[in-house]
């Protein structure tokens, strides 16, 4: 009989559990969650004469805890009003209701015996079959089903979310002796599929994966950071992006955690393990202090960095290890991180500053080999395979690529005989291996990755990931076209698949080139075309740099020619023989967000934030975005009705640069379309899934849509109207006079023109011009040229 989950029950309301359930009631679950009844009253609850068998009172503690998180940033919801779906109460009261949940998930205190007696009294109102798991985070769960009736223990297993639930992917799945095989694979295929999780299976033993190998990475850094010379700034410097890890990197992360939380792991993981790294799990003499400081980090205001004022201007001073006093670092200067910034690589970027012959290679050798040595030598104890590992530490802590990715980056038989000089030798199935001829841990064949199987001594394919498309494995043998910009998959069944890698993937002369012969293969010869990469996000737009130049020199007929360029291409995408399918995820901004709308259909991640911020930069959507959004408007309009607030709100979007938070937000926002757009959850399963989808317009019968002559505009009336709030809004002091020339320009575009009738039809064409000519007029302003220049020099908007 086919298991569904339609409601949660999730038993503790602290981060983590307020967390969970805000997560699965992002996914359209019911939710119920619950906590202990208060043992006081608080003096709220005393002045409004409240007693404790109130239920106001005997649901504080829940409701507290759930409205915290409700507020949080980032917000654990995808859209406040999902917050709806969850229902909260209290242990006394409403632990027999879950009766009715399908899925019952603990998520109290880390303590044994007080777990114990929330199961024993789970069992008592459970029904049976339904799935009992714990969020424990190192807690045997051989343990915790010690006295639990057989079905209990067979439905029964450990499933570790990581902190954030809603943003960090990992979810480890530790099963107990007893825990039904069917069970597992529930669990593994749903949260892959519905919570948009990285499924790992993990064995019973201290802190799991994740946190087991990923704390010995962060306390051999702390243990032996005084013997390398270099500062926190620098450290931080050289374990964050550079290496494709967080960043906030490795002290900024710390104090972000905190340091108390950091302790209690490490402290759990010495006292019950007896490795060879067990030594270094040992709290330093330094660490201690700050303890006993209450140097915690973010909570405390002071950890590894404190934040001072000076003259007005936050500086942030860090921990010097022999004063332990906070000093001003200066900005890392090292030799080499100056040899990485020419390599888009990360492997090939942590060869580098490992080749490194002075002090910063020399901790990138002893951090990585003892990475290496740790990570070996946890196999089989902790899991079987490799790519668990990789996969726990990606997922998990933000790593691009996990242990044995990286180890494959540097050269797994070239790193084996320094390891052994530095004292670090690896586990002997690493020699087995290297004897056997092989040398790597991955490979890719026809488009798949397969992992080393240590038991079998051979290559398997990743399970899981048989029909997973990577860009990444197709790139040898699937590449019909590619510039600097972009390339064109072909990725079976007659589908192509246009992937942008500039930096932030802007959309510049050759992206637009790229997405032009794809339009041209797959009109000759192929059926449709996706819109899809595997970078953190999806696009940041269009070539800011290249348009400020151009401004710069006056170059108008050239600027011109560029913006129509990309007018141009956005409807082709919408308007050509074959449906193109977008798929953004990340960011989807300014130009990224105008592909998106011109696009038949867009798949969007849950993790998509999308916007018009165009006026950021002093101009107006210029790439199409502003005639889609009088588009939509038009099609709003019902029945001649010109003062609603559908101009208002499409004016108001676009004028204060709204962002979504969330692909379901930008349905809100109208950036996404009801009906027609759709979100989806898992990453791995987006551009699989847009695949289908387009051949399933194909098979439908897919028509050569016809660009649009009935847009219905609102004219100089509406626009006049917006005209003196701007006047307003400038005379109050909420906007500049560059701002306010901008909102003009804008109103004036999405309202028509010099259209004096409203619900007059125009076309598409003319809508474009008039946003062109918009844009290039603003271009041609100091201020507007101010803005970008801000933005390319420093990364910042300039309000002016």
């Amino acid at each position: 009989m086919a298991r569904r989950i339609k409601k949660v029950a999730v038993l503790g309301s602290g981060v983590m559990g307020s967390g969970i359930a805000c997560h699965f009631a992002n996914v359209g679950l019911e939710v119920l969650l619950i906590d202990i009844v208060p043992r006081e009253l608080n003096d709220i609850e005393k002045a409004k004469g409240l007693t404790l068998e109130n239920k106001q009172v005997r649901n504080r503690i829940v409701n507290d805890a759930l409205n915290a998180a409700l507020k949080s940033k980032p917000s654990p919801i995808y859209k406040q009003e999902f917050a709806k779906r969850i229902v909260t109460g209290n242990f006394d009261d409403n632990l027999k209701d879950i009766a009715d949940c399908d899925w019952v998930i603990e998520v109290v205190i880390e303590r044994l015996d007080i777990k114990q007696q929330v199961f024993a009294n789970v069992e008592k109102f459970r029904k049976k079959g339904t799935l009992i798991t714990s969020n424990t985070s190192g807690i045997s769960i051989e343990k915790m089903i010690e006295g639990r009736s057989d079905d209990f223990q067979k439905h029964f297993c450990g499933t570790h979310f990581f902190n954030p639930p809603r943003y960090l992917k990992l979810f480890e799945i530790i099963p107990s002796t007893k825990t039904a095989p069917e069970v597992l694979a529930f669990l593994g295929d749903y949260a892959g599929r519905f919570l948009g999780k990285t499924t790992v299976h993990a064995k019973d033993t201290p802190a799991f994966i994740a946190n087991r190998i990923g704390t010995f990475s962060i306390m051999y850094l702390f243990n032996n950071v005084k013997k390398y010379g270099l500062n926190i700034s620098e450290i931080d410097k050289l374990t964050g992006p550079v290496i494709g890890r967080a960043k906030s990197a490795t002290f900024r992360t710390a104090d972000v955690v905190g340091l108390d939380t950091l302790i209690h792991v490490a402290n759990g993981i010495k006292e019950s393990t007896h490795d060879e790294g067990n030594e270094f799990f040992k709290i330093p003499d330094y660490l201690q202090k700050m303890l006993d400081n209450n140097w915690l980090g973010s909570k405390t205001k002071k950890g590894f960095s404190t934040k001072v004022m000076v003259d007005g201007k936050p500086t942030f001073p860090t921990l010097d290890f022999e004063t332990m006093e906070y000093t001003l670092d200066p900005y890392p200067k090292l030799k080499a991180l100056e040899k990485t910034k020419a390599e888009e690589n990360i492997g090939k970027r942590i060869k580098i500053l490992m080749s490194d012959k002075e002090k910063a290679g020399e901790f990138m050798r002893d951090s990585f080999y003892a990475l290496f040595w740790y990570a070996s030598n946890r196999i089989p104890e902790i899991t079987d395979a490799v790519y668990k590992v990789d996969d726990a530490l990606n997922a998990g802590f933000g790593w691009k690529l996990g242990p044995f990715s990286s180890w494959d980056a540097v050269g797994v038989e070239d790193t084996v005989k320094l390891m052994e000089e530095n004292g670090r030798k690896p586990a002997q199935w690493i020699y087995e291996m290297l004897a056997a001829g092989v040398k790597s841990f991955y490979k890719v064949e026809n488009g798949k990755k397969y992992y080393y199987d240590i038991p079998s001594k051979s290559y398997k394919i990743i399970p899981g990931t048989e029909d997973v498309i990577s860009l990444e494995a197709l790139r040898d043998t699937n590449v019909l076209y590619t510039n600097e910009e972009a390339t064109v998959f072909d990725i079976g069944d007659g589908v192509l698949n246009v992937e942008f890698h500039s930096k932030m993937n802007v959309i510049g002369a050759g992206t637009l080139q790229a997405l032009n012969k794809a339009i041209d293969l797959a009109e000759a010869d192929y059926k449709a075309v996706i819109v899809s990469n595997e970078a953190d996000h999806f696009s940041a737009g269009a070539n800011v740099g290249m348009i400020f130049m151009m401004a710069v020199e006056q170059e108008w007929d050239e600027l011109n020619y560029a913006v129509q360029m990309f007018q141009n291409t956005m409807m082709r995408l919408r308007y050509s023989a074959i449906p193109v399918i977008a798929c953004p995820h990340g960011m989807a901004l300014g130009g990224g967000c105008e592909l998106s709308m011109h696009s038949d259909k867009v798949i969007a991640h849950a993790e998509t934030y999308m916007g018009l911020v165009e006026f950021g930069v002093g101009v107006i959507p210029g790439g199409g975005g502003t005639k889609e959004f009088a588009l939509r408007l038009g099609d709003e309009l019902k029945d001649g009705d010109i003062r609603n607030n559908a101009y208002l709100n499409r004016y108001l979007t676009i004028g204060q640069a709204k962002v979504s938070t969330s692909a379901y937000e930008a349905f809100d926002l109208g950036y996404l379309r009801e009906g027609i757009d759709e979100v989806i959850v898992s990453s791995v399963d987006q551009l699989p899934y847009a695949k289908k989808a387009a051949l399933q317009m194909v098979e439908k019968g897919y028509s050569q849509p016809a660009p649009r002559n009935n847009v219905k505009v609102l004219g100089k009336e509406v626009h006049g109207m917006y005209l003196v709030g701007a006047d307003s809004f400038t005379a109050g002091g909420y906007m500049s006079e560059h701002d306010k020339l901008i909102a003009e320009k804008l109103g004036f575009v999405l309202a028509g023109g010099d259209i004096s009738q409203a619900m007059s039809e125009v076309s598409e064409k003319y809508l474009l011009d008039l946003e062109r000519k918009a844009f290039i007029e603003l271009c041609m302003q100091k201020k507007t040229l101010e803005r970008m220049q801000s933005l390319i020099s420093k990364g910042k908007i300039l309000r002016n």
